[in-house]
């Protein structure tokens, strides 16, 4: 940026920068804010993976400044190590290193072996991944399938409950994939992220979607049955449309007490297209399972009517600029981006292709869930209501 200052950030300004990067500002915004350049802030933020370091501290039996500079002083007046340390009250081979790793008599200064000291400080111990490879293993290859650092964080836990060296938090699994410095797991691991982010973001930069339209003869998601908010009953569901590029589109369907994911192939959104196809869908699923669906104000649930006629499932909308009312659909939706990052072409995808993905999907433990798999709540539910 034009008139941004090219000397490094000061301890005082990186504090800022990090405060405003948990704030969930962007880096230009950033940037502005500190009237510095977006490149200088990427030099920070890239080797940390976006996480903020821990506040450095100086442990109790280490040398301190005022130590290292009343050794100074006692050099310059000739004192003896002995004399020195008695001083002091530190054995005199704590002193004799310090002053032989700092350029011995002639040349010893207190600032300068004080930054000594912290930089030899900063060499980071090895993560529990490092030192353990088999946890290592584990963890890599359920980033190879998907799985979330929190899946399997509660996967670990539930898997090795008697062997706290076995299990890892999912920020630990965050910090060892984003900061390589690390070197416990390759870089390429974050590509099966669902964000495929290469830094970690604050919560507060995640954009809302806005709700659309307005739709003939629309029930009102206030009129839903309170069954279908407390998740007690099984069999109803959250719809939408993901889009990709030229005008391309899959339909998501999620079941709210199980979160089992149905995906269907539209050719576009035309309501009678996507109608015509999460009629199938529905019609596939046993009765007990076809009570309800919601929907956001899109245009492409114009024809909801026909789609009730046809599978005697009632319809629900949402709110105009409320998608957080189908906060379930929304956080799947989140998740298949993984598969279909936006803006590609999406037509591309076969149906077998996309019920490979539900497949994939309705396999993996969910922490809201207990870690139970989708699939295994909601044949345990068909059981339990059969």
């Amino acid at each position: 940026m034009a008139g941004a200052r090219r000397h490094p950030l000061s301890a005082a300004d990186r504090g800022e920068m990090w405060e405003r990067w948990k704030a969930g500002q962007s880096v230009a915004e950033i940037a502005r804010g500190l009237s510095t350049s977006s490149k200088s802030l990427y030099r920070i933020l890239g080797p940390n993976g976006g996480i903020a370091p821990a506040a450095r501290t100086r442990a109790e039996c280490t040398l301190s400044l005022k130590s290292r500079e009343e050794i100074s002083r006692g050099l310059a007046a000739g004192m003896s190590i002995r004399g020195i340390a008695r001083a002091l009250g530190r054995a005199p081979s704590t002193v004799s290193r310090e002053v032989l790793r700092n350029g011995g008599r002639e040349s010893y200064r207190a600032s300068r072996a004080d930054d000594n000291a912290w930089q030899r400080a900063k060499r980071p111990k090895p993560c529990r991944m490092v030192t353990n490879p088999e946890l290592q293993w584990h963890v890599a290859s359920k980033l190879q399938i998907n799985w979330s650092p929190e899946q399997i964080a509660g996967w670990l836990k539930a898997e090795f409950p008697a062997d706290p060296r076995m299990q890892a938090s999912h920020e630990t699994i965050y910090r060892s994939l984003f900061i390589q410095a690390r070197g416990a797991l390759r870089k390429e691991l974050t590509l099966h992220l669902r964000s495929h982010r290469l830094m970690r973001r604050s919560q507060h930069a995640t954009p809302r979607k806005q709700g659309r339209g307005q739709i003939v003869g629309a029930v009102s998601i206030s009129e839903r049955p309170a069954e279908v908010e407390d998740r007690a009953v099984p069999g109803h569901w959250e719809g939408d449309l993901i889009s990709g590029s030229d005008n391309t589109h899959i339909a998501t369907l999620v079941e709210r007490r199980s979160r089992f994911v149905m995906l269907a192939k539209v050719e576009s959104s035309h309501t009678a297209t996507v109608v015509a196809a999460i009629t199938r869908k529905i019609r596939s699923l046993p009765k007990e399972l076809r009570k309800s669906l919601t929907w956001d104000r899109g245009k492409e649930m114009s024809g909801h009517q026909a789609f009730t006629v046809a599978t005697n499932v009632q319809v629900y909308f949402c709110d105009p600029r409320s998608p957080w009312q189908r906060g379930t659909n929304e956080n799947t939706n989140g998740l298949l981006r993984q598969y279909f990052p936006k803006g590609t072409d999406l037509s591309i995808h076969s149906q077998a292709h996309l019920d490979r993905v539900a497949l994939q999907l309705n396999q993996r433990p969910r922490e809201t869930l207990g870690f139970k798999t989708p699939a295994f709540k909601l044949n345990a539910t068909v059981a339990a209501t059969g």
